[in-house]
C-alpha cells in the first residue's frame, strides 16, 4: 500500500530525529537477508540498545537535508536501513553492523552514516566501526598502565635469582 504524504513526514521526521539525538547512525545496504538472519540481528541490536529501521532513499535523503546535510552526493544504492544508538558508546552501531557484515558475508553492506553529527562515507565508518569497546580500551589502558611495573617486578625477580 502506497504512504500517504502525512505517513512519508513521520517517518522523515522520525528518521531526522535518530540522526539528530543519537552520537551515530550508520547507513547500510542489505541484500538477499533471510528472515531468520535478520531476527537474529536485530534482537541482538535490541540487546545493544541499537535501533534498526529500513526507509526508503529518498526519505533518508531528506531527513538528511533537514539536518543541513548535503545528502544528493552521498550514494545511497539497493535497499538501505539506518542503525542507531547505543547508549553509552558512540561506536557501538557501526561496530556491530560490521561484525553482521562479515558474519553474513557481504548481504550487510556499511554506506557510511553520520558520526558526531557529521556526514561521513563508506571508508571513515568502516574505521569507526574497528574501534574497540569503550570497556575493552579501558582493559588496554590499564595494561599500558600496567606493563612498567610488572616488566620491573620480572627484572627484580631475575637479578634475585642470580644472586642467589
Amino acid at each position: 500500500m502506497a504512504k500517504t504524504k502525512a505517513d512519508k513526514a513521520v517517518v522523515i521526521d522520525k528518521l531526522a530525529d535518530a540522526f539528530k539525538n543519537s552520537t551515530s547512525s550508520v547507513l547500510v545496504h542489505f541484500s538477499k537477508v533471510l528472515v531468520s538472519e535478520e531476527s537474529v540481528m536485530r534482537r541482538a541490536l535490541r540487546a545493544e540498545k541499537v535501533r534498526y529501521f529500513v526507509a526508503k532513499k529518498t526519505l533518508i535523503r531528506r531527513a538528511l537535508t533537514s539536518l543541513g546535510h548535503n545528502a544528493e552526493d552521498f550514494p545511497l544504492e539497493g535497499e538501505v536501513a539506518v542503525a542507531y544508538g547505543g547508549e553509552g558508546d558512540a561506536t557501538v552501531a557501526a561496530r556491530l553492523m560490521h561484525e553482521y557484515g562479515k558474519k553474513f558475508a557481504d548481504k550487510i553492506t556499511i554506506l557510511g552514516g553520520l558520526f558526531e553529527g557529521k556526514l561521513v562515507g563508506q571508508s571513515e565508518m568502516q574505521m569507526i566501526a574497528t574501534i574497540p569497546s569503550m570497556q575493552v580500551l579501558r582493559g588496554m589502558f590499564a595494561q599500558v598502565i600496567n606493563s612498567p611495573r610488572s616488566r620491573f617486578a620480572i627484572a627484580l625477580s631475575e637479578v634475585a635469582k642470580t644472586k642467589n
